[in-house]
């Protein structure tokens, strides 16, 4: 099921509560660190408006029509600002994607693929050869989604955070 939904960068005055959203839905993955064992990660999530700061880097959310934050994403257009572990902020002609939740209320009605593909567009925009994510087991529902979408898996981009294996995905986009 789908639903009509605005997708648009984030505005100041959501920003706390895009944030929390995000704490609550990243706490909330069964088998995924806690806010105890990552601090400085959900220190990340809570500020989660911080990203759009970054050169090339915009956070998008997802909006009901009566105006409901249903979600977010973190898009970046240049891979040194990314951030993760691993080899992916080495990546050159190629955008990334990261932070991608939607609050439990709106699940299954097509947010994270609406934001994931909003994302896409805009390395097409840019004329980027790939698009690159990671994500981790607990996160098996945004996995499945990536890989309908034509991501492969590319171990080349794992790392461990802390004691979290994190799984490298890639999507090559043709040339226009």
């Amino acid at each position: 099921m789908t639903m009509p939904l605005t997708i648009r960068d984030l505005q100041e005055a959501e920003s706390e509560a895009l944030g929390r959203l995000m704490v609550e839905v990243y706490s909330g993955l069964e088998g995924f660190p806690t806010p105890e064992e990552q601090p400085r990660y959900y220190e990340l999530l809570t500020h989660i408006g911080r990203f759009a700061e970054k050169k090339d880097a915009r956070v998008l959310v997802a909006l009901t029509p009566e105006g409901e934050l249903v979600g977010g994403v973190v898009y970046f257009g240049d891979m040194a600002e990314y951030g993760s572990g691993g080899t992916a902020t080495t990546v050159k002609n190629a955008s990334g994607i990261r932070l991608l939740g939607i609050s439990p209320r709106f699940r299954k009605l097509g947010a994270g693929r609406a934001l994931t593909l909003a994302c896409i567009d805009l390395a097409r925009e840019q004329g980027h050869a790939e698009v690159i994510l990671h994500t981790t087991q607990a996160m098996r529902v945004a996995w499945q989604l990536y890989e309908r979408l034509g991501f492969l898996r590319s171990e080349d981009l794992d790392f461990m955070q802390q004691e979290l294996p994190v799984f490298g995905f890639r999507l090559k986009l043709s040339p226009r």
